[in-house]
């Protein structure tokens, strides 16, 4: 092929173009100081100066007052680009300007959000001995109460925040603590961290507390059942039965009850904004996640991903006992420690879907494509459609792509948002609540039982239904865990897993039409966990099975026995806090004529972003 001559020569008259729109130069002392001179010696600082004219409103729609574009050197340099090619016509400066003022605006309108109030439950303050605190990873002694010493270095090291103290934290094990400095990571997209409320979490003493451990043992008691038998196994009945018959259970329930279809099914928890102190808390459940099969959809479908295929089938670990975990003292003692148990899961060879409490539980564990797949399954899969207030929709001569407002724009920031909601879900857990794991509240029942402690342990779980058959089946009155491992080193509250299924649940919300009908749903085979069935009930729609996901992923944690429900409820209501900024600082830097992302949130609803 010949090589295009007139190519080189425009592009010379781009470049010369674009030097003498700017005329950007560094002289002398100027260039010590960092002063730049544009145009005919404009200084940055009267550049930026007369740039602060500009309304934001004009900036973002595009509109530059005409006294700047009118400097001088730019005047020129638009005459010789009109006289060389028109086409070839832009206005540099004002593009750049245009970026300037948009980040400045979203920084402003960010800056001006108020910070909630974050009252914590009192426990960290109320207990000497930090029984109610995380103190995991530190070093405990023999009835599993942390060293001080430890734990006051930790506590230097958070409050502060000099990375050398992180480096001093008296640690018990080999094993380290996840990534406490992250929170403190400024980001760059969306509010900051301290600007995301959420109720405190239960008290020790609570019986809200002992509900939740309850609903927990019931969790590890029947990881081996399958889902299509909630409504005939005896032990679901018993389940069932109990917590219906705790008052202060705030999961699911039809006509005031908890039912086989309810039973652990997730919720959302908001702040209730009536109450200034923000310690009240609104207790939602979200729609769609209480209608049809209890798996979503986007976990039981293939997802096509360009010319390959992802499979929904799983692996996962074998039923029975020998797969639960933490249910020796020493062993739980050792982990507590910042130890390792020795043990690992031994896994089914074969594979299947999503079937029974221990197959979510090891979904929730490893993780898998989750919502990069519903992105996936949405956009190539069942092909729903945009949402409606997607501005090409409706074009007569353009489509969206990578740049905007198509699949490849949504992936973008589909995946950057978990980090920013990882970020403000950590700082909850490590600088606010510092909340004990289900695994250590089950080591205070197991020493107020065997070791006769008074730890103050709600009656309500300590005479239990759930505890006296976990000691039945499992000779413990420790919480059994389906991760050899426990939990990972954060404290509790809020789940960063639910962070993540909230923010990224909320964008895809936003970007396809939540009302569309799912075709040909699916259920796994009674029969057979390796097939799907036809599934014939009720439409299921795209936004109450992405809701449906998200809290099929926080409650998996649970059935893993690593968080409490109220962890992933505040956690879904955190992370969809973080994707409504992130749209709305996205929305700024648009230059098509756009209303906003409307879309429905956790607590049924309508949002324009």
């Amino acid at each position: 092929m010949q090589p295009d001559h007139n190519s080189h020569r425009a592009s010379q008259e781009d470049t010369q173009v674009q030097n003498e729109t700017t005329n950007l130069q560094f002289r002398g002392k100027g260039r010590k100081r960092g002063r730049f001179l544009l145009g005919s010696g404009v200084t940055r600082r009267s550049f930026l100066g007369h740039a602060g004219i500009f309304t934001v409103t004009s900036v973002v729609a595009g509109v530059v007052g005409s006294s700047f574009s009118k400097k001088k050197g730019i005047v020129q340099a638009q005459e010789i680009a009109q006289a060389g090619n028109p086409v070839r016509q832009f206005n540099y400066v004002q593009f750049r300007q245009k970026s300037f003022q948009v980040r400045l605006e979203a920084a402003r309108a960010n800056q001006q959000i108020e910070i909630p109030p974050h009252p914590t439950n009192g426990d960290e303050e109320r207990y000497s001995n930090k029984i109610a605190t995380d103190t995991r990873g530190l070093p405990h002694n023999q009835r599993g109460e942390v060293d001080l010493k430890a734990y006051d270095s930790l506590i230097r090291a958070l409050t502060t925040q000099n990375p050398d103290d992180y480096e001093n934290i008296i640690l018990g094990g080999a094993r380290k603590l996840v990534n406490p400095q992250g929170p403190l990571a400024i980001s760059l997209e969306g509010i900051n961290a301290s600007q995301v409320g959420i109720p405190p979490a239960p008290t020790l003493d609570s019986p809200e507390q002992a509900v939740e451990a309850v609903e927990l043992y019931w969790q590890a008691l029947l990881r081996d059942v399958p889902f299509h038998r909630f409504e005939d196994d005896p032990k679901v009945s018993a389940a069932i039965a109990e917590l219906n018959n705790l008052s202060a259970f705030k999961g699911p329930k039809q006509n005031g009850s908890v039912t086989p279809q309810t039973l652990f099914r997730g919720s959302v928890i908001y702040v209730d904004e009536s109450d200034s102190s923000g310690r009240t808390a609104k207790h939602i459940i979200p729609p769609g996640v209480t209608e049809g099969p209890y798996i979503s959809q986007f976990l039981l479908r293939e997802i096509p991903y360009n010319t390959q295929v992802i499979s929904p089938l799983i692996r996962t670990a074998l039923a029975g006992k020998e797969n639960d975990f933490l249910t020796n003292y020493e062993e739980w003692l050792t982990v507590q420690n910042g130890g390792s148990s020795g043990k690992s899961i031994k896994y089914d060879p074969t594979r299947r879907f999503v079937s029974t409490v221990r197959d979510l539980s090891e979904l929730a564990h490893i993780g898998g494509a989750l919502f990069f797949g519903a992105f996936l399954t949405l956009s190539g899969g069942i092909r729903a459609p945009l949402n409606p207030g997607n501005p090409y929709l409706n074009s007569k001569t353009q489509l969206g792509s990578a740049a905007t407002f198509a699949p490849a724009h949504f992936q973008a920031l589909l995946n950057l948002a978990p980090s920013r909601a990882i970020r403000v879900g950590y700082w909850q857990k490590f600088y606010v609540h510092r909340r004990l794991r289900p695994e250590a509240y089950g080591g205070l029942i197991y020493n107020n039982l065997v070791n006769k402690t008074d730890y103050p342990i709600n009656s309500e779980v300590l005479n239990s239904t759930a505890l006296a058959q976990t000691f039945s089946t499992f000779g413990t009155y420790l919480l059994p865990h389906a991760y050899p491992e426990g939990a990972p080193f954060h404290p509790s509250y809020v789940g960063g897993a639910a962070s993540i299924a909230g923010v990224q649940a909320t964008l895809l919300k936003a970007f396809f039409d939540e009302n569309f009908i799912i075709p040909d749903p699916v259920v796994p085979d009674p029969n057979d966990p390796t097939k799907v069935i036809p599934y014939s009930g009720a439409p299921l729609t795209v936004g109450g099975e992405l809701n449906k996901l998200a809290t099929n992923y926080y409650i998996g944690r649970g059935h893993g026995g690593i968080h409490w429900r109220s962890d992933g409820a505040a956690g879904l209501a955190l992370g969809e806090e973080v994707a409504i900024s992130i749209l709305r600082d996205e929305r700024l830097g648009y230059n098509e004529k756009f209303n906003g992302f409307t879309f429905t949130k956790f607590d049924g609803t309508q949002i324009t972003v």
